[in-house]
């Protein structure tokens, strides 16, 4: 998966219509996340599409996230999302502002309500999840 940084300095290169094939092409990049983990448990609530986080806590202690919709632009927003805090140890991901690191995307100004009304229950889960986990 690549950096958060690494995204945003090929998004920032780029227009409107470009940066819908950037967030696609993100959402086809992220690792593959097996039907059986798409549940009610894993359900992100409050998106427009359906979309499925799944952490997985190693055994060195960082989260990984396995995450899927069945948007094509709204999984390519889980893939920045999930870019931010991949791999982190737990108690990092509990205190990364998510939404700070997305705030150069602009998404609320280059996507529809609906496709980014979703985010902030995506970012409360990860970091919710990361909490627990860092907690014991």
């Amino acid at each position: 998966m690549r950096s958060l940084t690494d995204i945003l300095e090929e998004y920032e290169f780029l227009d409107g219509d470009e940066r819908y094939r950037l967030l696609i092409e993100l959402g086809r990049e992220l690792e593959a996340m097996p039907d059986p983990l798409k549940t009610d448990a894993t359900l992100v609530r409050g998106c427009s599409a359906s979309v499925w986080v799944y952490p997985m806590r190693r055994d060195d202690g960082t989260l990984h996230f396995l995450a899927d919709s069945n948007a094509a632009i709204t999984k390519g927003i889980v893939a920045l999302v999930v870019s931010a805090v991949q791999d982190q140890p737990a108690a990092t991901v509990a205190d990364t502002d998510i939404a700070a690191l997305l705030a150069p995307f602009d998404l609320k100004n280059q996507l529809s309500s609906n496709r980014t009304q979703g985010v902030p229950n995506m970012i409360a889960l990860i970091r919710e999840t990361a909490a627990r986990y860092a907690a014991g």
